[in-house]
């Protein structure tokens, strides 16, 4: 592959298990580049060998191969760093930062400001696996990673400006805080310094509290009694009175209020005439007798024909045509639209003969 730079992807895994274990993880952007391996183990992994299984296919040949590759796991308990420092970087991607030269130059930078006599950077994270999101693909923007690096002696100054008051409210506010040694790394590493983290292993109280085992018998409380067989009987005489007697005999006098409101309180219609008044009433005899002789006069009326559906004049002559019907003529019982046919006064139209005859 790396003479006729042919697609190449990875695949790793523990030897026997179908995933690699939980400290180590993998990368690779594309299968033109490089595939990463990173992790930091902890105190369980310490002496036993790890086997990683590595599985290359070539995308272009379809060919496979296969290798092992083993991590032997060392205990670093005779170098303590009690004093560490993460440190989040902007314009670095996990991959970049992980090439020895560029984590060299990183940890020179920081030699220079912190002045240890032993400094080993300790964990490198990628900032996708702290939450953060994928950034946008304009700019060569990246996406950051997280680099823990520990020293033998305390925090120099520069390191401690972090935590003064002014610039807590400068983070607070999403401003840039103001650190002095930042110009020793601003020229290849943009750090984000409010979210610099100091861990001085120290100071730390062990809330460890040592278990006392007992022997695993429960105190001596006596004999045990269980219930007795026979039990009394209940009377749920009152419960019944409770929960039904009470709520219905409730409900029925006010059943009964309503009713005698409702039924036994009507005013009725004599009342209401003689609570009004004389006058009132010969009114409105007036409008109901007028209201009543006015639909007895519309059932008797005529009605005359529609004038939409009369001839106004005659089609050929042009004179007007007179109405089919006299006024005396019952109509009320003829339909709204008449059935076309040959009416006085009417011109027929000449229907079409045949070809050649006229």
């Amino acid at each position: 592959g790396e003479i006729s730079n042919d697609p190449i992807t990875f695949n790793t895994n523990l030897m026997g298990y179908p995933d690699r274990p939980g400290w180590l993880r993998y990368i690779q952007r594309t299968p033109y580049s490089d595939g990463v391996l990173y992790g930091s183990p902890t105190v369980e992994n310490v002496g036993k060998p790890t086997i990683i299984e590595i599985t290359a296919y070539n995308r272009r040949t379809f060919e496979t191969a296969r290798h092992n590759l083993i991590i032997n796991i060392m205990s670093a308990e005779d170098f303590p760093l009690p004093y560490q420092a993460e440190f989040f970087i902007r314009n670095m991607n996990v991959e970049e930062m992980l090439a020895s030269e560029v984590l060299g130059d990183f940890l020179g930078a920081v030699k220079n400001v912190w002045q240890p006599e032993r400094l080993n950077a300790i964990n490198i994270t990628s900032a996708l696996d702290r939450g953060g999101r994928v950034p946008l693909p304009i700019n060569d923007m990246k996406e950051g990673v997280y680099v823990m690096v520990g020293a033998d002696v305390p925090f120099s100054s520069c390191l401690r400006e972090v935590e003064n008051p002014q610039n807590q409210l400068r983070c607070s506010q999403e401003m840039e805080p103001v650190i002095t040694c930042d110009k020793k790394f601003r020229t290849q590493f943009h750090i984000d310094w409010c979210k610099i983290s100091l861990l001085d292993n120290t100071k730390q109280v062990s809330t460890f509290q040592e278990v006392i085992r007992g022997e695993g018998i429960l105190p001596d409380g006596g004999e045990y009694k269980p219930p007795s067989d026979t039990l009394k009987s209940r009377d749920y005489y009152s419960d019944f009175l409770i929960t039904l007697a009470v709520p219905s005999a409730i409900a029925l006098v006010l059943f009964l209020i309503l009713a005698y409101i409702m039924c036994c309180r009507r005013e009725g219609v004599e009342k209401r005439n003689m609570q009004t008044p004389d006058i009132q009433l010969v009114h409105h005899s007036a409008i109901q007798k007028s209201t009543k002789e006015l639909r007895d006069m519309s059932k008797n009326r005529e009605i005359a024909w529609p004038l939409s559906t009369l001839p106004v004049f005659h089609p050929v002559t042009g004179e007007i045509v007179p109405p089919l019907h006299t006024d005396s003529y019952d109509n009320t019982s003829m339909p709204l639209m008449q059935t076309q046919q040959n009416l006085p006064h009417q011109t027929q139209i000449p229907q079409q003969q045949s070809a050649g005859q006229y």
